[in-house]
């Protein structure tokens, strides 16, 4: 079965001034991650040494390797694709932390296409270091859906344990929100993230929770018409579809009070509505995972964290959940592949009578 291969974890070392480099090494100094996937790191040997020095982490071996096909699956795999002159200066945005961070998600990509890894980790950007003229998107989620979505939309889910929170809009600035909140935009929401949560977390039947945009869900029109207007028929037009959506639900006293727990999934209209209870609930095991997309990419939940960069109190866990969470996903799309390839075609049976297909030969007809 093809679930049961090691699979091949592509990794790209984010921005080499932040604390990328320290959790995505201690997260791989864990022993088990070699036992369960093969890890092929898109970054720099020296750049990984010098961090590995510089906060007296216990040594282990990464393996130079120059193609993704080359990678051996009991060892730590490094590409290199930056050059040996490449300069750190840890809790800095630079213009070569930038180029650095393109260069191994540019070559990671191409890779993940291509077949030679099976699922992207990617460690944290610096929008402003890395955006330019070869990086012109707010994001990894715009970037990879530009590149390798097949034209499909992709969609932000923040997942930790049983929470699940999806976005309809992502790195919108607050005054553009509105504007991207319509019938279709939400309800093509609800149905991508029904769809995740079945061939991504294997959850039949999932129940989805639709948050509203404005404060007590508008008040009926008293503070925006957006919940009535557009949320409201956007969720019957969901569950129309067989999609179990419910809502919309003010924000606030939805998390507040625990209501999010009687749910499979969590959607809500904008980036911080969702995102600031997800990470005061999930704390350091968040992962930020890209669906809809016909590729697998994880990320930690948190960003670059200038402020903390090089003195080695990066917590490494949120990198290793987001390590193991894309081996979950990937196995799971494969067993839902699996169990609905080849469906029993329907019996026809003579009216009234309730016998069955004696033998496998008339079954299989």
């Amino acid at each position: 079965m093809e679930q049961d291969k090691k699979i091949r974890v592509g990794i790209t070392h984010g921005d080499i001034n932040g604390i990328g480099y320290e959790v995505l090494l201690k997260a791989l100094a864990d022993t088990r991650i070699t036992e369960l996937c093969t890890p092929v790191v898109y970054g720099s040997a020296k750049i990984a040494g010098f961090y590995r020095k510089g906060l007296d982490m216990p040594e282990f071996k990464l393996f130079q390797i120059d193609n993704a096909e080359d990678a051996a699956g009991d060892q730590v795999n490094i590409i290199n694709v930056v050059g040996e002159d490449c300069k750190v200066e840890p809790g800095q945005p630079t213009d070569t932390a930038g180029k650095a961070a393109v260069a191994a998600l540019e070559r990671a990509t191409s890779d993940l296409a291509a077949g030679y890894i099976d699922v992207l980790v990617t460690a944290p950007i610096n929008k402003r270091a890395i955006h330019g003229k070869d990086f012109d998107f707010p994001g990894h989620t715009e970037y990879l859906q530009e590149k390798i979505g097949e034209g499909r939309k992709a969609m932000m889910v923040m997942c930790s344990g049983d929470l699940r929170v999806a976005l309809v809009t992502i790195h919108d600035p607050i005054n553009k929100v509105a504007e991207g909140i319509t019938v279709k935009s939400v309800t093509d929401s609800i149905l991508s993230f029904n769809r995740s949560l079945v061939e991504d977390f294997g959850i039949h039947g999932p129940r989805i929770a639709v948050l509203a945009l404005n404060p007590h869900a508008g008040d009926s029109g008293v503070i925006g018409a957006e919940d009535t207007e557009i949320i409201v028929p956007a969720i019957a037009e969901a569950y129309k579809r067989k999609a179990l959506a419910f809502g919309p639900y003010s924000a606030d006293g939805f998390f507040g009070s625990g209501a999010y727990k009687k749910f499979d999934g969590v959607l809500a209209m904008y980036h911080d509505q969702g995102l600031i209870p997800f990470k005061l609930l999930a704390s350091e095991s968040g992962v930020n995972f890209t669906a809809g997309l016909p590729f697998v990419r994880t990320s930690p939940d948190h960003g670059t964290a200038y402020d903390i960069a090089g003195q080695g109190v990066a917590d490494g866990q949120s990198m290793r959940e987001a390590i193991y969470t894309a081996i979950d996903i990937y196995r799971n799309r494969l067993r839902e592949a699996e169990a609905t390839a080849n469906p029993l075609r329907k019996q026809n049976f003579d009216k009234g009578s309730d016998k069955l297909p004696s033998d496998r030969s008339e079954r299989n007809q």
